[in-house]
């Protein structure tokens, strides 16, 4: 069973694919209203599933008339957005951080669901077997692996 979370998040996204210039004006309270929430719930899905490292803007006013609009991301600017997060990899991550980065970049359109899982298993498998540097390890292995699709993306090799 899907969590409110990502019940509002393919609300939103559905909305964005019927819109012509893939962006909406929607005001935060009315759906908080229509997902029988609190607009702090709202703001969670923003913050956390609708960041520029997925592919989308936000500009939020609040007020009387407020409102949010969410922008999608130009396939054009996308490999821009996957440089700038590829270098948001820190020297250690944890394996939360990993997950959401393989999720952004999923979203970025770098990995496809097969090379997602395939990352997410290598990066499990080589820092199980250290016992100390896990998550140097895994920043490591996440970086290079991403620069390796990304090159390969770019010679049509993959």
């Amino acid at each position: 069973m899907a969590s409110l979370a990502d019940l509002i998040e393919s609300y939103i996204k559905q909305q964005l694919r019927s819109s012509e210039n893939q962006a909406i004006a929607i005001s935060r309270a009315q759906l908080a209203e229509l997902f029988s929430c609190v607009p702090s719930q709202i703001n969670y899905v923003l913050t956390t599933r609708f960041t520029l490292e997925r592919g989308y803007m936000i500009e939020s006013r609040r007020g009387g008339g407020g409102y949010i609009r969410i922008v999608r991301v130009n396939q054009g600017e996308r490999p821009k957005l996957a440089e700038q997060l590829l270098l948001e990899i820190g020297p250690e991550i944890s394996e939360s951080q990993a997950e959401q980065f393989l999720a952004s970049f999923r979203e970025l359109g770098v990995l496809s669901v097969q090379q997602k899982r395939v990352i997410r298993a290598l990066l499990q498998q080589e820092t199980a077997q250290v016992p100390q540097g896990r998550a140097r390890l895994r920043a490591s292995l996440l970086r290079s692996l991403i620069i390796l699709i990304m090159q390969c993306k770019n010679k049509n090799e993959v």
